[in-house]
Order: C-alpha cells, then structure tokens, then sequence
C-alpha cells in the first residue's frame, strides 16, 4: 500500500511552516492564501458564516488515477479517533 498524506489550508507558506513545526508534522502542507484549491474541493464556507477565514475539514481519499474514491467529514465522525482508522480500512480496501 502507498499512501501519501497532505495537508492544505488557507494559510501562507510561512504560516504553514510553523504549524507543521510546532506540531511535528513529517507530511506535506499545501498553501492556498487564494482558496483556488479549496474552491475546486468545495472546502471553503459560506461568506456569511462565521468562521469563513477557515476552510472546511475534509479528507480525501484520491485514488492512483486521481480520482476522488472517497470523502470524509472527520468532525462528523462518531469519534476522531475512529476517523483514521476508517480511512486505513478504506485505502486497505481499495488497494
């Protein structure tokens, strides 16, 4: 199984550098200040809500063709903690 984890957010590249330090992240994180790719995933809110600066959370499983295989809405799950695990279970069964 190869996986490949990435990060995005509205943030700038600096901004994102330091989130990753500070938590210890040895993934990639994707900057997108002008919400291009938030867009195209349908990860940016509403301009009326209240927490617009900050894109949805969302994970995508993308398959080796680049097509989305699967969605997920981690803070819709029963548990976070039951969130990666869905995920390994899914990459497992689509491998």
């Amino acid at each position: 199984m190869n996986a490949v984890i990435i990060g995005a957010s509205f943030d700038t590249v600096e901004e994102q550098k330091v989130f990753a330090d500070s938590q210890g992240y040895e993934f990639s994180l994707l900057s997108d200040p002008d919400r291009v790719m938030g867009t195209a995933y349908e990860a940016t809110r509403p301009p009326d809500h209240p927490f617009v600066s900050l894109p949805e959370r969302i994970t995508y499983l993308i398959s080796p063709d680049g097509l989305i295989a699967r969605a997920y809405d981690p803070s819709s799950a029963a548990s976070l903690d039951e969130h990666p695990d869905q995920l390994l279970k899914d990459i497992e069964e689509l491998s």
